[in-house]
């Protein structure tokens, strides 16, 4: 069964401590092997899932009890794992950092009880030596129902800053799996988001991946973490499967009721923004996209002039235009061509990166002018979960459907709401973003469509009939 794919989660006391290196490591180390092994990410991150899929050959995954609701994270996980020898679950944030003001909700402990997986603790040793047995011990007992079964001690200076760790934490009852030396040739190039993306670094993505792999084999005992991987608890929900959510999920308002319409050319073409300037996306949009009669091409508005021959709708993700904006704003035929079919009235569904494409100029610099926006950097970080209401009707949803959502950028659009906003934003600081126009639905908040599969349906549906 899916549900007993052996596995382990990667966490860590706190943001830092190097939980990508280990997670991603780990992955190389037994894909190196010959394993079939499923990466997975705690949270709304989307670029440490790209160096997970470089160290695995295969799609990296979230898992967001947020976003998508705790009742879904098994079933997304065994969606992921299907087929697979092992899964590692990289976690975010410290271990039981969750959504601010909710608990222990999305946090890495939440998503380790919920997958009955024992947690490897990756600690930061840097700067201590007696006083890991202390941090050690707090965590392991902090939450009975969360197993640490193992830690690995990374940045360790020497061999007697490895002798001393371990002779403290021989009292702490949580075995050393791994020792980690201090190794810059792992680290990974930031900035003002986090981790430059793979699809950025080429090939010098590929040696980070594979240095990771070797520091990993190296210091880890990886027979004593396959072992506790294979302890994990047996899951019994049913893999998360996209075409038969979409025949589960009700008709409600976004759905027209009757037969669904259809084309003389039967699917429809959808184009599906990728490349280095749009990085950030969910693999299940594209699945439920796929799983609702949908053709899903992908095309890079950094090369490519035009949009795929046929496009009867467009999908523009996150990621990062600002870093391009010069390169985006000199392809001028596929601004027009995007600008043209917008005009048009055909659905385009547009989030965060995809928002600041389609307004008038980013930093100045023309973009496709769909939305009579201006756009540039700030210095100010927007981070967090929200808790959304679309106010408008669209081609992904009718006024008043909820759904949560999460924004992470350093940028500004101005305004920053149209005549018929997107979203109402619930909690402290309500209020209204994003644009809906003719078929345009812009927002700076990404969403998860597995927690609303109908948003999926509903676009394809709007592609065949507009």
């Amino acid at each position: 069964m899916t549900g007993s794919v052996p596995r382990l989660v990667v966490a860590a006391p706190s943001s830092g401590s190097g939980k990508t290196t280990v997670a991603t490591g780990l992955m190389a180390a037994f894909a190196a092997r010959g394993l079939a092994v499923s990466p997975h990410k705690v949270g709304p991150d989307y670029i440490d899932p790209g160096y997970h899929a470089l160290a695995t050959g295969r799609v990296g995954r979230n898992l967001d009890a947020y976003l998508c609701g705790p009742e879904l994270v098994g079933p997304l996980f065994a969606h992921g794992a299907r087929g697979c020898d092992l899964a590692v679950v990289e976690g975010v944030m410290g271990m039981y950092d969750g959504a601010a003001g909710e608990g222990e909700l999305a946090s890495t402990a939440h998503v380790a009880k919920l997958l009955r997986a024992p947690v490897v603790l990756v600690v930061d040793a840097s700067s201590q030596s007696r006083s890991v047995a202390a941090l050690v011990h707090g965590f392991a007992s902090w939450d009975p129902q969360v197993r640490v079964g193992g830690v690995i001690l990374n940045k360790v200076a020497s061999d007697r800053h490895e002798a001393l760790l371990r002779e403290a934490l021989d009292s702490a009852g949580v075995p050393v799996l791994g020792v980690l030396r201090r190794a810059a040739q792992v680290e990974t190039p930031s900035r003002h988001l986090g981790l430059v993306p793979v699809a950025e670094r080429g090939a010098a993505a590929v040696e980070a991946v594979e240095a990771m792999r070797a520091q990993v084999e190296r210091g880890c005992d990886l027979e004593a973490l396959s072992a506790l991987a294979r302890s994990a608890g047996a899951l019994s929900c049913a893999a998360w499967d996209a075409a038969e959510v979409l025949r589960a999920a009700p008709p409600g308002p976004h759905r027209p009721e009757g037969p669904r319409p259809q084309s003389p050319d039967g699917l429809k073409r959808i184009a599906v923004a990728g490349g280095s300037a749009f990085t950030f996306s969910y693999a299940e949009h594209t699945e439920l996209l796929t799983a609702a009669g949908a053709e899903v091409v992908v095309f890079d508005p950094l090369r490519d002039e035009q949009l795929p021959d046929g496009t009867a709708g467009l999908v523009i993700g996150g990621g990062f235009p600002e870093v391009y904006a010069a390169e985006l704003s000199a392809n001028e035929p596929l601004r027009k061509a995007v600008a043209d079919l917008a005009g048009s009235g055909a659905p385009v569904a547009a989030e965060c990166a995809g928002l600041l494409y389609l307004g008038r100029e980013l930093d100045g610099l023309p973009m496709c002018g769909v939305l009579d926006v201006t756009a540039r950097m700030s210095e100010r970080l927007t981070l967090g979960y929200r808790d959304a209401v679309a106010v408008s009707d669209s081609a992904l949803a009718v006024a008043g459907t909820r759904m949560r959502g999460h924004e992470f950028h350093r940028t500004v659009v101005e305004p920053g709401a149209g005549a018929a906003p997107a979203w109402g934003v619930r909690g402290p600081e309500r209020r209204v973003e994003g644009f809906v126009q003719q078929g345009v639905h812009a927002s700076y908040l990404h969403t998860h469509w597995a927690s609303l599969p109908g948003v999926a349906r509903r676009f394809v549906e709007r592609c065949r009939t507009s």
